[in-house]
């Protein structure tokens, strides 16, 4: 499917690409996260009209996201789980568990942004995470996953 970019996509293109993507991409991911459009004559055109706002736009977001990562960079997350006597969780840190402990903080990140190259964690200790902000833009945490016993 044939389509153009509403806004720089990592490993895709820049804003106002028109490139191929498979259907499936672009109707469930793409088009509803407005990332994208089908390239009609109809939305080329309208596009063309619009480039300088949304070049704007996306400029903004650049700036605001690279102003969070300066912020978070090197954060230290503290998460407190019931453990067993061998340091397992009982159950596991997730991405969700990551967001809400940095909303406590004062950071509003969605949870799709915090990337687990190793999956959820199951053990105690310290882990270093990657919060992807914007398409180039990401900061570096480090989660400290602290036991709480059990008896």
């Amino acid at each position: 499917m044939q389509i153009i970019l509403m806004e720089k996509v990592l490993k895709l293109g820049q804003l106002g690409d028109i490139v191929n993507v498979k259907s499936g991409y672009a109707r469930n991911f793409l088009i509803p996260q407005g990332k994208a459009k089908r390239a009609t004559e109809a939305v080329i055109a309208e596009f063309k009209l619009k480039r300088v706002e949304l070049e704007k736009n996306q400029a903004v977001a650049l700036t605001a996201a690279q102003a969070l990562a300066e912020k978070l960079d090197g954060l230290l997350v503290q998460i407190t789980q019931k453990t067993g006597g061998d340091g397992k969780l009982f159950g596991s840190v997730t991405n969700g568990n990551i967001a809400e402990a940095l909303e406590a903080q004062g950071f509003s990140i969605d949870k799709s942004m915090i990337r687990m190259p190793q999956g959820q964690l199951k053990q105690v200790g310290d882990y270093s995470l990657t919060i992807a902000l914007y398409s180039d833009v990401s900061a570096h945490i480090t989660v400290s996953v602290l036991g709480e016993a059990t008896l």
